[in-house]
């Protein structure tokens, strides 16, 4: 697991270009060293340079990065993330005459790319984000490729006046690059609004992209990436659903460092918790270490009594990390800084918190539950979808409670400018409803539909991608069984009864879990939002300072007198909708503040 960075430019081919600047480069690195304290390597050449700060999981001791073999010259590579297959795959390339000096899983990733070309992606099984550098005489070219869920991200720039594209796991390091120009999307407020991130191949930056999930690009010397989505990774799952969730949490629970389980006191992770246990038990190993995350003081929604039993039941040495509230103003502008773009989900605070105490704990590698509700139909927007008649407007309502601020909500807080400009360019949330109706005018059925969209689009950009940087932010490595391909393959073979309201899971969990937290309401994992907004609470003050008119008045697309209307009604009877959208609202003022400043290279420590 390690952060990546590179660029390529026209004269990589020719070598007529001057090699990148090594402060530049410097600086690059340093934003995003985070996720990569342990080991910091780039190399550069006219017109290219290739970087890598590394979180040491797989062959602590080897595995050297730009990777690069000696019978291979020309060759070389970079990885973020894990490989599970690297074992198989070494194996099949020591047979081809390919020889490696350690067991590192990117170790091999020259040797597959020698073999297969731009191909090789295809062979990958895990979470990765890849960028091939391939320099050989007549060929010159980058290859960059991101797993089939989108777990692993690279952010990428392509300056059309001369030609370069330079790329980053994050968006901090992105910017740090020369000529990478910081311009936040005019669209970029409605955008968090209506969906509460950016989504698909956008980000908040204008031309900044990120590669779609299951993409390979392929760079030429002076031209823009030309993208491509590949092919499922071919898979062939055995058993039932516990089966085939077992095997991968199995997979995925062994490691070179120490392995731990982020436990929320619902049905997804404790089924990723109890299997992970089980394992450790049947393997002769030290009891496996749960993290759960609660707030100092009495606060509605509470887990805690939930995760308790979940770490009763299956034995593990339970931690539970109880947060400061007086905190939650500086873990704002941490995690706004270190997603490098706007998340309305304030789940993002207690994301950030939970994986620092998971490396001050000692543990490098956390086994999360993310993904099963996108898979298995766990949303309640997906149940009211399924049940709205035919001919009704199902589409418009789940697009709606997708957002933080409700259509009629969103428009009515806007400027008459900014209303016309979002009606004139189309908002995020009519491209969502689109896509839902002609999937089903296509004849595909509404789960189905719903499930492509979660997958393809909301998962990776909302919630795979805030694990990612938030996780790194304390140099973890969350690893997600429900995104292998063996468990997707699965869910999606499944009959649509048993992949609506996660019956699939509750079946599987039946002799694993309390029959209490199979009992359970669903809640998601977050804070208590509205009630952290009211009157003497801590989030307040900052709120209302993001929010001040003088702010918004100088943005200019949101009505200062109808957002002091919203707040005073929050105030007088708080409400989750309410908070949620002055919340929105707070974040992207905050995010524009925060990405004018990173244009000064600093280092970005947690």
């Amino acid at each position: 697991m390690c952060r990546i960075f590179g660029s390529f430019a026209a004269g990589a081919a020719t070598g007529a270009d001057h090699r990148p600047d090594p402060a530049q480069l410097a600086a690059v690195s340093a934003r995003q060293r985070h996720g990569g304290p342990d080991e910091h390597h780039v190399l550069g050449g006219p017109g290219w340079s290739l970087g890598c700060d590394r979180l040491a999981v797989t062959d602590p001791c080897g595995g050297q990065q730009p990777y690069r073999l000696p019978h291979l010259p020309g060759i070389l590579a970079v990885l973020n993330g894990e490989l599970y297959n690297h074992a198989e795959l070494r194996r099949a390339l020591t047979a081809r005459g390919h020889r490696f000096p350690d067991r590192c899983d990117g170790t091999l990733l020259p040797a597959l790319y020698a073999e297969h070309g731009p191909a090789f992606a295809e062979h990958l099984d895990g979470m990765f984000a890849v960028a091939v550098l391939d320099l050989r005489p007549g060929g010159t070219r980058l290859v960059l490729a991101v797993d089939d869920m989108g777990m692993k991200p690279i952010h990428l720039h392509h300056d059309p006046d001369d030609g370069s594209t330079r790329f980053a796991s994050e968006i901090p390091a992105l910017l740090a690059f020369e000529g990478v120009r910081i311009s936040p999307r005019e669209d970029s407020l409605d955008t968090v609004l209506a969906t509460r991130t950016s989504f698909a191949g956008h980000t908040a930056l204008d031309g900044v992209s990120v590669l779609p999930p299951g993409a390979t690009a392929l760079v030429r010397p002076g031209t823009a990436p030309l993208v491509r989505r590949r092919g499922p990774h071919r898979t062939t799952p055995a058993g039932d659903t516990q089966d085939v969730l077992r095997h991968e949490v199995r997979r995925l629970a062994e490691a070179d460092v120490p392995v731990c389980a982020i436990t929320s006191g619902g049905l997804d992770s404790g089924l990723v918790t109890a299997l992970a246990a089980e394992h450790a038990r049947e393997t002769d190993a030290p009891p496996l270490h749960t993290f759960h995350l609660t707030y100092r003081g009495r606060w509605p929604g509470s887990e805690a009594a939930y995760a308790r039993s979940v770490a009763r039941r299956t034995r593990t040495v339970h931690h539970e990390i109880a947060v400061d509230p007086d905190e939650l103003s500086s873990l704002l502008t941490r995690t706004v800084r270190h997603l490098g773009q706007p998340n309305a989900d304030p789940i993002a605070l207690s994301t950030y918190a939970l994986f620092r105490a998971v490396r001050e704990n000692g543990f490098t590698v956390a086994l999360t539950g993310d993904g099963a509700d996108e898979l298995f139909g766990g949303y309640d927007r997906m149940r009211a979808a399924l049940a709205a008649p035919t001919g009704t407007d199902w589409a418009g309502t789940y697009a709606d409670a997708l957002s933080a601020a409700p259509r009629l909500l969103r428009e009515h807080l806007y400027t008459a400018d900014y209303r016309a400009h979002i009606a004139d360019r189309g908002s995020a949330a009519d491209r969502i409803e689109q896509e839902l109706r002609s999937a089903e005018a296509a004849g595909e059925d509404r789960l189905t539909a719903m499930t492509a969209f979660e997958t393809r689009w909301r998962l990776p950009a909302y919630h795979l991608r805030r694990v990612d940087h938030l996780s790194m932010a304390w140099a973890v490595e969350a690893r997600m069984p429900f995104c292998q391909p063996s468990v997707v393959t699965h869910a999606r073979a499944l009959p649509a009864a048993a992949r609506t309201g996660k019956r699939a899971l509750y079946e599987a969990g039946t002799e694993l879990l309390p029959a209490a937290v199979l009992r359970r309401p669903k809640q998601p994992f977050t804070l208590p939002l509205s009630a952290m907004l009211a009157p003497g609470s801590p989030l307040l003050e900052t709120v209302g300072e993001l929010l001040s008119p003088a702010r918004l008045v100088l943005g200019g697309k949101v009505r200062a007198d109808r957002v002091r209307k919203l707040m005073a009604r929050h105030l007088e009877r708080p409400s989750h909708h309410d908070a949620q959208a002055l919340w929105a609202l707070a974040v992207h003022e905050l995010w524009t503040e925060v990405v004018q400043g990173m244009r000064i290279p600093v280092g970005c420590a947690a």
